[in-house]
């Protein structure tokens, strides 16, 4: 049920004037601009500057508004398209997204053993264009500019944006790659810990976050000192794209030490090096400045819901209480995602897979079955959550700076650190909803 809402242009210095409900909401950019936002087309209305005369009502309406549903933008996939797999136990199915093979069934493992989880570098974190202001604006001066169809951000990232998204990460509302940038896994997530917890964010106000911060676990930010073994840890020099120079591979490990640790502190790679800019990465002894991100969810799972509209994986208890919810990728209109509902049928952590190019694609010149070797930069990440529905999984992925911005080809991707939390708090039998 919704109801109609009216925007109009005020009588003082142009604002926007809004008569808020479900479809309409507000929320505050970087430069402290009340941004008006219909949820229901995915698109900004209206930008209006803060002005003095206004500063105390908009800080109290930014402490009572509801935080808006965002639906992210999608991009081109990067994945090819999948087939139909072999039905036999000697094999997981094959993800349904990204055309990749299936992975080699291992014994079910109830802990996890797998090796550390990594992915490809990033080329680049921030893919917002910048502003045409500055952060810093004259109180008074009204919008010069044309509203973009999105609030832009810029390049440079937020510390506060960074120290919100820390609270969310560890109050169990995945907000995806840590990055210091606004946008809508944030958002999604904001609302999801207001429902686990009940409390709403304070955003926008630096000793506020501080305070929070401190209340769960201490200050967004600590100092790391890279050890022997982080700079001995097997990589690989690049991840080939051909699936017969993959199969030569022992590992599809990590490509740099800044890949692995972007992954261990759930940081976008090239935020960790923002941070970071004189650090050299691969020297034991090298003190660095990471995220200080908690502890995973451990509450049992026992119904999950995979919301397509709203890109989020939603887990609850056997009370039907929010225990943790990630940002996803998941289907597209030319190959979706399975509706209904159905069942977790096993886990694997670490997974190899297998190629075959008479039950799936073929990729390339390779008419012939391949063994994938297991890794980080796998196919589907480091785990994969086997559906009862041939082909259909939730796995992780070695790109996770685009999850909830791409589709995929019909499967459900995480982070892999979501993934692998997730993978840990479920079972075989939990129940799985898609939701359209």
């Amino acid at each position: 049920m919704r109801n109609d809402a009216a925007v109009t242009q005020g009588s003082r210095g142009g604002g926007v004037q809004l008569a808020q409900n479900g479809d309409i909401q507000v929320f505050y950019d970087e430069y402290g601009r009340r941004v008006l936002f219909d949820t229901r087309s995915g698109q900004v209305i209206g930008v209006e500057e803060p002005t003095a005369r206004d500063e105390a009502p908009l800080q109290r309406e930014r402490r009572s508004m509801q935080r808006p549903r965002y639906n992210d933008r999608t991009d081109e996939d990067l994945y090819g398209r999948g087939g139909s797999l072999r039905d036999s136990p000697d094999y997981i199915p094959e993800p349904g997204d990204s055309g990749e093979p299936y992975p080699l069934t291992r014994e079910e493992d109830t802990t996890y053993a797998g090796r550390t989880i990594e992915r490809q570098p990033l080329d680049n974190g921030f893919t917002e264009p910048p502003p045409a202001t500055t952060g810093s604006t004259v109180p008074n001066e009204p919008v010069q500019q044309a509203v973009p169809s999105t609030p832009r951000m810029s390049p440079k990232a937020s510390e506060d944006m960074a120290k919100l998204q820390v609270l969310l990460d560890r109050g169990g509302a995945s907000p995806g790659v840590i990055d210091g940038h606004d946008g809508g896994n944030v958002r999604k997530a904001l609302l999801a810990y207001e429902e686990l917890t009940g409390e709403t964010l304070p955003i926008g106000n630096s000793a506020a976050l501080d305070a929070a911060l401190a209340a769960t676990g201490g200050p967004a930010f600590i100092e790391y000192t890279i050890t022997p073994e982080d700079v001995a840890a097997p990589m690989v020099a690049s991840v080939p794209e051909d699936y017969s120079e993959k199969a030569k591979l022992d590992h599809l490990s990590y490509t740099s030490v800044t890949e692995m640790f972007g992954e261990r502190f759930h940081m976008d790679e090239n935020y960790l090096k923002a941070l970071n800019p004189e650090a050299n990465f691969n020297r034991a002894g090298t003190i660095i400045r990471v995220t200080n991100i908690g502890q995973n969810v451990t509450a049992q799972v026992d119904r999950i819901v995979a919301d397509k509209a709203r890109k989020q994986v939603r887990a609850y208890d056997a009370s039907g209480n929010l225990v943790a919810a990630y940002p996803t990728t998941i289907g597209s209109g030319d190959t979706p995602s399975p509706s209904g509902t159905h069942q977790v049928k096993r886990i694997a952590f670490d997974p190899e897979y297998t190629y075959n190019p008479k039950l799936n694609f073929q990729q390339g010149q390779n008419d012939k079955i391949l063994r994938i070797p297991p890794g980080p930069n796998g196919p589907v990440g480091s785990i994969w959550i086997a559906l009862d529905k041939p082909t259909y999984g939730i796995h992780g992925t070695p790109e996770p700076s685009k999850i909830g911005k791409t589709e995929s080809h019909g499967c459900v991707r995480l982070t892999n650190w979501d993934a692998a939390e997730l993978a840990k708090i479920v079972k075989p039998g939990v129940f799985v909803q898609f939701l359209d």
